[in-house]
């Protein structure tokens, strides 16, 4: 069993032990930083930022995926895979052989509270034992509702946009705060959340139901909120995508998205979420893949630009903290320039954190050649180690007032007393359960009584109409589940159809209905057909949004409409309650709905929900 106070003092007997003969980094002493002679910064640290070799400090900025579920792993999936991007074969040994930063956890490398806290430890082991003893940090995208990597039995937020339709910041934050502690007890120490970008286009291919909403001050209320919450419980923030990913249809994953915003749009739109945020303190920013000409017009990327990460981020905002860069895997940042040339340029930008790096067209790793970039380029005078000397010392920095300098470690032997506790799951389900929005009520279907009848629940998801089938089975209906998935054909609607004639009611699920595009990435007009078709029965049929609440445009007909804006158990049991009169429906819209084809045009406004 793991004792974090004696691995707190090994941890602390090898800083003094060490080469570097570095003690006490624990919070920043006040009357030591007056008396420095490093203008302003903690002796200590600079101590280490000396001792680091040229190689240290650029590993410093990285922040890699690892592949395996410990940091010694021996699965031979995860060994090929680290072999392919490393050279080595797990965390332990690409942390011995590169002393990176920071390590980002995906869905592949985790399974239960008790794996991850094992390989958070492991990954911390290995830290310590390098030379340099400098903790690793440990991040993942937490945002809650379709963004998670920690599932159950984590808690599970209702999501960005959920939490907004609530409109009530004590529960964003009480969410943040059970979302951080929860991270912190498994030894994650960044959270890149809450996304501050302001959704104003229902195309939004890749952000939608990320960002809270389409009004700056809802959002930027909702960020900061996030903010508190997170502090309070030791992990770091990260406000993203800077500077400001909310108007576009492009994913950045695959392509390169172009804003085109004028300069007075976007301090409108998009800046105004970041500038609360900054003001709150926010520790760490994540930019965007993404090109802005009212900002930058020489065609770069943000994430690349000068103008826009030192120009108006550091320069305009007066932004002190770290700043990390989305996933270099990216297609958005990769288009214009060579793999191996990118963390030189965002370093130029004024990027801290290099988030990430790829592999080539053949599935080898770029890291290995994207860090000698990275020397080669102060070698060489195309970047001077004072740039990266500054980066470095925000980077631990950072981990310092994260107590990571002090104890890096999670207490195996608590984690049950803080993840998934009966305490932060009811806090979850009512947070969800404000959040439900009754959109159309048209035929006055809602609220059903309980009791006997016959009901279809079809549409997207095993899980999500599984779910939904079996909290509507234990109020007296007999249930028939009928999934069609995410782009269902001719045979599935009609078998859909078939099986809506003998029932009372039908409960039809989609997820992005909106998104009819017959192309690669694109869900396509299935479930939109399949929605006027069962519409067309005659049958009654209630159509729940699992994910962006803009689907009813594409099937108005429809006439009794919910928007969950995510598929957890929470926020589908939300929808039950609501169906059945349990829950008054308290949800706002926090976007506007338009026409379908009019997106200057409303639908529904911002604000609209019904009640009973």
């Amino acid at each position: 069993m793991y004792r974090p106070r004696t691995r707190r003092r090994r941890w602390l007997a090898g800083l003094t032990a060490g080469a570097l003969a570095v003690t006490g980094l624990g919070g920043v002493d006040a009357s030591a930083a007056q008396a420095s002679p490093h203008g302003g910064k903690d002796p200590r640290l600079m101590r280490i930022l000396r001792s680091m070799s040229l190689e240290d400090k650029a590993a410093q900025l990285f922040v890699l995926q690892i592949f395996g579920k410990s940091a010694t792993t021996a699965d031979p999936a995860a060994v090929a895979a680290n072999r392919k991007l490393y050279g080595v074969d797990n965390a332990a040994q690409v942390i011995a052989r590169y002393h990176p930063g920071g390590i980002i956890y995906y869905g592949d490398n985790v399974a239960d509270p008790h794996q991850i806290a094992a390989f958070s430890n492991g990954i911390q082991r290995a830290a310590a034992a390098t030379p340099l003893r400098i903790p690793a940090t440990i991040a993942t995208d937490q945002e809650g509702g379709i963004v998670a990597r920690v599932l159950p039995p984590a808690t599970q937020s209702p999501g960005s946009m959920a939490l907004a339709a609530g409109r009530r910041t004590g529960d964003a934050r009480a969410l943040a705060g059970i979302t951080g502690r929860e991270l912190r007890a498994i030894g994650i120490n960044q959270d890149y959340a809450p996304d501050a970008d302001v959704n104003v286009n229902p195309a939004n291919p890749v952000i939608g139901v990320r960002s809270f909403g389409s009004d700056p001050g809802l959002v930027s209320d909702m960020v900061t909120a996030q903010i508190g919450g997170y502090r309070s419980a030791g992990v770091t923030a990260t406000v993203k995508h800077f500077p400001g990913h909310g108007d576009t249809t492009t994913d950045s994953h695959t392509g390169v998205p172009h804003i085109d915003h004028t300069r007075a749009e976007w301090e409108r739109l998009d800046l105004p979420p970041f500038r609360a945020a900054i003001a709150h303190g926010v520790d760490s920013i994540m930019t965007a893949h993404i090109v802005v000409p009212s900002l930058d017009p020489s065609g770069d990327p943000a994430t690349l630009s000068r103008p826009i990460l030192t120009g108006i981020l550091r320069g305009q905002l007066h932004y002190r903290g770290v700043v990390v860069t989305d996933a270099l895997d990216m297609q958005g940042v990769r288009d214009k320039y060579g793999d191996e040339n990118i963390p030189v340029l965002a370093l130029k930008a004024g990027a801290d954190v290099l988030l990430k790096p790829p592999a080539d067209a053949q599935g080898n790793g770029v890291f290995p050649r994207q860090l000698a970039a990275v020397v080669s380029a102060v070698k060489s005078g195309d970047l001077t180690e004072k740039r990266l000397d500054e980066s470095v010392y925000r980077i631990l920095e950072l981990k310092n007032r994260r107590g990571l300098f002090r104890d890096p470690y999670a207490d195996e032997s608590k984690i049950d007393n803080v993840v998934g506790t009966p305490a932060h799951l009811a806090t979850a389900q009512r947070a969800a359960d404000r959040t439900t929005t009754l959109i159309k009520n048209g035929a006055g279907i809602l609220p059903l009584q309980a009791g006997a009848r016959n009901v279809l629940v079809t549409g997207w998801g095993v899980s999500t109409t599984a779910t939904l089938g079996t909290e509507i089975a234990r109020r007296g209906a007999t249930t028939t589940i009928r999934q069609t998935g995410i782009s269902p054909g001719q045979a599935q609607i009609d078998e859909a159809v078939a099986a809506a004639k003998n029932q009372d009611l039908v409960v039809a699920v989609t997820n992005r209905a909106w998104d009819i595009k017959e192309e690669p990435t694109h869900n396509g007009p299935g479930q939109m057909n399949l929605v006027k078709a069962l519409a067309a029965t005659g049958k009654p049929v209630v159509v729940i949004a699992v994910r962006d609440p803009y689907d009813i445009a594409w099937f108005p007909e429809a006439t009794t409409y919910v928007a969950t804006y995510s598929y957890t158990a929470e926020a589908l049991r939300s929808a039950a309650k609501t169906l059945f009169g349990e829950l008054n429906p308290r949800g706002r819209l926090p976007v506007t709905i338009p026409v379908r084809d009019q997106p200057g045009t409303a639908l529904y406004p911002f604000g609209h929900g019904l009640g009973y």
